[in-house]
């Protein structure tokens, strides 16, 4: 008899979740049914407005659902359990979309990227500072990047340390709230870039959340769409955007500007 495979429990997934505001009648999301494979990358689309930031917010447990359940390794997250929740907080990590109001303007960079050391109680401040500067290299910035203040720094360099700073802890999920909308193309391009480079080097999880399809194309193995709070089409990237078969997903794709043949 042929032994059976065991199936790879999801690093993150969402069974049935909805979520609401308090005292608002209609749901922001309904019936979620999501799971990411460690290494995966998958994307977040739709119009604004469709739930996909929120839904990212439940993945990084700044809110909780309204109903169903979000899972880490197969167990449910729950705040009283303190061990998971540690395990989490190390283990899943977010860029979000503006790179300087991420940061703080009154603190040296060095002590910003470090900051998700501290709070874990992984590092202090001394033991920190080589973690730091290799966290800054993986990026392509400068140890002595670490001793200057966001202001000194283009966008592109500061959405890098913003990369930094959520994957010095070396974590297992980066989820990316629009992490290149906020630049100019070519700066675009060597982040997106930088992210693909980081993902093939440690085997990072991609949970993001973007407008820019080509950005999706290039970084996202799997494409999720929403629509009104519920997913209508998910599969690989190529086939949702090469060949949609909801018609939502359809419109999505028409209205996507192309340069004339």
């Amino acid at each position: 008899m042929t032994p059976t495979k065991a199936v790879p429990v999801p690093v993150l997934e969402l069974d049935g979740v909805s979520y609401a505001y308090r005292g608002s009648p209609a749901p922001v999301l309904s019936d979620i049914h999501l799971a990411v494979a460690a290494g995966e990358s998958l994307a977040l689309v739709g119009e604004s407005g469709t739930g996909k930031t929120t839904l990212l917010r439940l993945l990084l447990g700044l809110a909780r659902p309204t109903a169903g359940t979000i899972r880490f390794d197969g167990a449910e997250l729950r705040p009283r359990d303190r061990d998971l929740m540690r395990r989490f907080r190390r283990g899943v990590q977010c860029v979000f979309q503006d790179p300087y109001s991420s940061l703080d303007p009154r603190r040296r960079i060095g002590y910003t990227v470090a900051e998700p050391l501290r709070s874990l109680g992984l590092d202090d401040r001394r033991t920190a500072v080589p973690k730091v500067a290799a966290a800054l290299a993986a990026v392509g910035l400068p140890a002595d990047a670490a001793d200057r203040y966001p202001h000194e720094f283009s966008g592109g360099q500061r959405q890098r340390i913003a990369i930094a700073r959520a994957t010095v802890c070396d974590p297992r999920v980066l989820l990316a709230d629009e992490p290149v909308s906020a630049l100019d193309v070519t700066t675009r391009v060597r982040v997106v870039d930088l992210l693909s480079e980081l993902r093939e080097e440690r085997g990072l999880t991609l949970v993001m959340v973007s407008h820019d399809l080509s950005v999706v194309a290039s970084l996202c193995d799997r494409t999720a769409v929403l629509e009104k709070g519920r997913v209508v089409e998910e599969g690989a990237t190529d086939r949702v955007l090469g060949a949609p078969e909801h018609p939502y997903t359809q419109r999505l794709m028409s209205s996507v500007p192309r340069l004339p043949a």
